[in-house]
């Protein structure tokens, strides 16, 4: 029979750890936040639904998407044990400089709708990171205010070609006036894929006040203060916009683009050329040997064509196609760091993340920016000292698997 007794206050001030009360409500609610997922149930409330399912939703019936994150669950780690792993450095090399992780923002378009900090604030937590970040022509920044906000950071703009060449040569012109490192030129989007989301939400940049979007204005007051009450949306490469995702793709961007645009690019741009939206070992030769100095393998995040190749599954093919020639990076449905270390792995130089760090914008602006780029930081070291390896040279084909 178990004997009770009463405690010794000696006892229960041991057990008793109220947490520090935090006084900031953004500060709170990030801090509860423990993965990427969090993150994202966060962005959920606090931002109009045709706002968050732009950012979360892919083409078609998102079968891409589904598959791309099913990629990553199928990852089977090969770890050794006993090794001294007490100081890991997860470090690399990217076009050639330092980075502090293997790992790069992504170009994503109209950011400061997802929060009026938007991609000065993306640029500030990549400058903080030690990581390059890739301002889309698509942005809502231009491309000095972000260069003049973290003017320290890797810098790298993503062009679009467009029908419109000499405004194409005249966004190039202005990336290399402000300083930016690398050219990414995207090529996977010769019009819109069919963002079904979008459809049923009517959603257009920038939003207009329907009966919908006004019913759903009364739960998220704050952001559409916020929207309101703060600059107009000012484009990376437009001076304004009014219509839907896809008849902005249609109208503006150049359906018949080809190697010979590459190549031209690649007389025209005398720093580092990356080359978005490969999805196959032939075309990573083709754009290589065009003048490519980097691939990126990737889908879009599954927001062009449904059922395309799943990136994970095509990297090794394109590393052994091209690796020695060029670099290769890869994106997709990454939304931790053991992600990235399993891509690395893979052969990857590389991981870039969109809709990670836009859920942490949403869930908090720059604070929630920072928030996925400590997470990630966070992952990698801790997959590294599991896997029982202490630098990213490390990572080689024989840690990891894919399950069949």
């Amino acid at each position: 029979m178990v004997q009770r007794r009463m405690p010794r206050w000696s006892e229960v001030r041991e057990v008793v750890r109220p947490r520090p009360l935090v006084g900031n409500a953004t500060e709170r609610r990030l801090a509860a936040a423990v993965t990427v997922e969090d993150l994202r149930e966060l962005a959920r409330r606090r931002v109009p639904r045709a706002v968050f399912d732009y950012t979360d939703g892919a083409a078609g019936a998102e079968i891409s998407l589904r598959r791309s994150r099913e990629a990553f669950e199928r990852v089977e780690f090969c770890p050794s044990v006993l090794r001294d792993v007490s100081s890991v450095d997860p470090s690399t090399t990217v076009l050639g400089a330092p980075a502090a992780l293997p790992l790069a923002f992504a170009p994503t378009g109209f950011t400061r709708l997802m929060h009026t900090e938007g991609e000065t604030a993306v640029a500030r937590v990549a400058e903080r990171a030690g990581i390059p970040y890739a301002l889309s022509t698509m942005g809502t920044t231009s491309l000095e205010e972000v260069a003049a906000a973290a003017p320290g950071s890797r810098r790298w703009f993503q062009l679009y070609l467009w029908r419109d060449r000499e405004a194409s040569a005249a966004l190039v012109d202005r990336a290399r006036a402000a300083g930016y490192e690398a050219l990414v030129l995207t090529v996977d989007t010769p019009v819109a894929g069919p963002r079904l989301r979008d459809v049923r939400n009517g959603f257009t940049i920038p939003p207009s006040l329907t009966l919908r979007t006004m019913a759903n204005a009364a739960v998220h007051p704050r952001w559409w203060v916020d929207l309101l009450t703060t600059e107009p949306l000012e484009f990376a490469s437009l001076r304004s916009w009014g219509g839907t995702v896809a008849e902005l793709v249609d109208r503006v961007f150049e359906p018949a683009a080809t190697l010979a645009d590459v190549r031209a690019l690649r007389e025209t741009w005398a720093g580092p050329l990356v080359v978005k939206g490969v999805q196959g070992a032939d075309d990573a030769r083709a754009v290589v040997d065009a003048g490519a100095d980097a691939v990126i393998v990737s889908n879009h995040g599954g927001r062009q064509l449904d059922r395309a190749p799943t990136p994970l599954e095509q990297l090794p093919a394109v590393v052994q196609a091209v690796g020695d020639r060029a670099e290769v990076y890869i994106d997709g449905a990454i939304m931790d760091g053991a992600d990235v270390v399993a891509a690395v792995a893979l052969g990857a130089r590389a991981a870039l993340v969109g809709r990670a760090y836009l859920y942490g914008l949403m869930a908090g602006g720059q604070r929630g920016v920072q928030r996925v780029a400590d997470m990630f930081a966070r992952d990698v070291v801790n997959t590294l000292q599991l896997l029982g390896v202490t630098s990213i040279a490390e990572l080689t084909p024989d840690r990891v698997r894919l399950r069949s």
